[in-house]
């Protein structure tokens, strides 16, 4: 098996000049050629054909963004690694929807580097940990909203109050005097659960106040 070609694509020389001698200390990477601004990246990309590049976001020029748009669509079997200062979440999806594989912010060390760099060139998808904590925590925070939505169907707290004490057979005039309400303020908030679910009597309210576990049946 040959060795992972790499192409450094960072505007900095100092940042180029490091990554430079940490890749080229491995037996199995090897660095085919640096750029400084995104349209060489993709010039460069193009002509030596890398495994691995390994890109910058803010470069002169075009950016990072771009280039890794250009480079995904010529060239798609090419693994973009992301190298930034940016723990950003709009970066971080901005470059991931742009084909990157991989997410590594500066600051961390040559091995997380190493490991970023053999992982995207196996196919493999690479986060820093930070941004995946982040993703993780994105997603679960979104999963709960969803869940909530749709447990609930969009009706607010007040409704939810409202349906549970319709289910339970009060009238409107019970539920006004216990929520403190006037008995038009109760019946707007029927006519508007009713429309949000679209049921059309008491029996489909109470039918669907059980099903959501707004009220419980006693044995």
């Amino acid at each position: 098996m040959g060795k992972i070609r790499v192409l450094i694509a960072d505007d900095h020389s100092i940042v180029r000049e490091g990554l430079h001698v940490i890749l080229d200390g491995q037996p199995d990477i090897e660095v085919v050629g640096e750029a400084r601004e995104g349209r060489e990246t993709v010039a460069k990309t193009l002509k030596l054909k890398p495994d691995v590049v390994m890109m910058d976001i803010t470069m002169p020029g075009m950016s990072g963004l771009e280039a890794a748009r250009q480079i995904k669509h010529q060239v798609p079997e090419v693994r973009i690694l992301v190298l930034t200062m940016h723990e950003n979440n709009e970066y971080f999806f901005q470059m991931i929807h742009a084909g990157a594989s991989g997410y590594f912010v500066k600051g961390g060390s040559a091995n997380e580097l190493l490991s970023a760099v053999r992982a995207v060139s196996q196919g493999n998808v690479y986060l820093y940990p930070s941004m995946a904590k982040k993703l993780l925590s994105d997603y679960l925070e979104r999963v709960g909203n969803e869940h909530d939505q749709e447990q609930h169907d969009g009706l607010t707290d007040r409704e939810r109050e409202v349906l549970t004490l319709i289910a339970e057979g009060h009238s409107n005039q019970e539920i006004a005097d216990v929520l403190k309400l006037g008995v038009s303020t109760v019946q707007s908030h029927r006519a508007r659960i009713m429309a949000k679910l679209g049921l059309h009597s008491r029996t489909e309210l109470v039918k669907y106040a059980i099903r959501r576990g707004f009220i419980i049946l006693e044995s």
